[in-house]
């Protein structure tokens, strides 16, 4: 890791000294179906909806017996919710009829479930099993590129690129750094690039 990344990580670590999903969730399972709900809909809307979701369907076998049409009702106002519901829907019955119940903890057993894409899936492993993947969003994808991180096309491209910056015991808490950093500073349209602590090591900076 050489001098840039230490001093990037070591500012988003300060920035940020908890990183953490801000999705709220009591389980693995709980955890899927929020990221399946974020998908393009932010968090705060997801943990408004999940709430509801989560106290009649707290686990895979009672979202599985749930009607599709109550899990529609519940999730309307998250954007694709036929398709988003279908998926929780029939994610749970593969969930049941088996695993038991419980998420896999393996990519390919995971990207394989309704719904379930490779940021999906890394998510996953990551927050839900503490394992090495570096899960990339519009969010850290759009950072990777301003800070010049990578210059990958799509998001599995940067996620080589990101894996081979930092070391793999960090990078759920890289994750978490960079999407914070692009959820709150470096945004979309209007970063705040004057206040923004990386300023410096940034070749992108507005001034």
């Amino acid at each position: 890791m050489n001098d840039r990344i230490q001093k990037i990580l070591d500012i988003l670590s300060e920035e940020f000294p908890e990183p953490k999903s801000e999705l709220q969730y009591a389980s693995v399972f709980q955890l899927l179906v929020a990221v399946i709900l974020s998908a393009q809909c932010t968090d705060k809307r997801v943990n408004s909806v999940t709430p509801m979701l989560f106290e009649k369907a707290p686990d895979a076998f009672s979202m599985a017996a749930l009607p599709v049409e109550d899990i529609e009702n519940i999730i309307h106002s998250c954007g694709f919710y036929k398709n988003k519901a279908a998926n929780i829907r029939k994610c749970s019955e593969i969930l049941v009829s088996e695993y038991g119940g419980e998420v896999p903890g393996e990519l390919d057993k995971l990207v394989r479930l309704p719904g379930v894409g490779n940021k999906t899936a890394s998510v996953i492993l990551a927050v839900g099993f503490n394992l090495p993947a570096f899960a990339v969003d519009t969010h850290i994808f759009r950072v990777s590129h301003r800070l010049a991180l990578s210059e990958g096309k799509n998001p599995d491209k940067v996620s080589e690129d990101l894996k081979k910056l930092f070391p793999e015991d960090l990078w759920g808490n890289c994750h978490h750094y960079l999407l914070l950093h692009g959820r709150y500073v470096c945004k979309a349209i209007s970063p705040q690039c004057k206040n923004c602590p990386l300023g410096d090591l940034c070749p992108s900076r507005r001034t």
